[in-house]
C-alpha cells in the first residue's frame, strides 16, 4: 500500500518531458485552434478527473462513433499526431455537430492524463456532476477560441 501512493502521486503530477514551447515545434499545420499553456493544463486536469469517473471517450474510432450518435462534450485533439489523415475529419464533424474542440501540443500528455500508458490522438470529455465546475470552465474557454478559416 505504501509503495502505491508515491507512484500514484507521480502519475498525477504527469509533468511533461518537453516544455510547452518545445512541444510546439512538433505541431501539425492543421492544429488550430491551439489551447494556450494555461488552457492545456486545465484540459489535462479535467481529463484526469473525467477518467476517474469513466466519462471519457478515447481514440479516433470511439470518438467518431459517439460524435455521430450525438453525444455532447469537449473534444481534445493532439497536435503532434502523424499522419494527419488519421484524424483530420474529426474537427469537421465537431463543427457539424456544434461541439467545441481544441488541440493540445502532445499526444503523450493526453494519453497520460487519460490514465493510459499509450499516447492518445483524440479524447472526448463528457460532462459529469463530480467535476462540473472544471468542465464548465474548460467549455467556456474552448468555445471562446477562434475557429480556423
Amino acid at each position: 500500500m505504501a509503495r502505491e501512493k508515491p507512484e500514484a502521486a507521480a502519475e498525477a503530477e504527469a509533468t511533461p518531458e518537453l516544455s510547452y514551447r518545445e512541444q510546439l515545434e512538433f505541431l501539425n499545420p492543421i492544429a488550430q485552434p491551439l489551447a494556450s499553456r494555461k488552457l492545456t493544463r486545465k484540459l489535462l486536469k479535467c481529463i484526469r478527473k473525467a477518467s476517474k469517473h469513466k466519462q471519457l471517450r478515447r481514440g479516433v474510432k470511439e470518438v467518431q462513433k459517439f460524435i455521430n450518435k450525438g453525444e455532447k462534450g469537449i473534444t481534445v485533439l493532439a497536435g503532434d499526431t502523424l499522419p494527419i489523415d488519421v484524424y483530420c475529419h474529426i474537427p469537421i464533424m465537431c463543427e457539424d455537430m456544434s461541439l467545441p474542440y481544441a488541440y493540445v501540443p502532445s499526444k503523450t500528455d493526453l494519453g497520460i492524463a487519460a490514465g493510459s500508458k499509450r499516447p492518445a490522438c483524440v479524447i472526448l470529455i463528457k460532462p459529469h456532476e463530480e467535476y462540473q465546475e472544471a468542465y464548465d470552465e474548460c467549455l467556456e474557454e474552448v468555445s471562446a477560441l477562434p475557429l480556423p478559416l
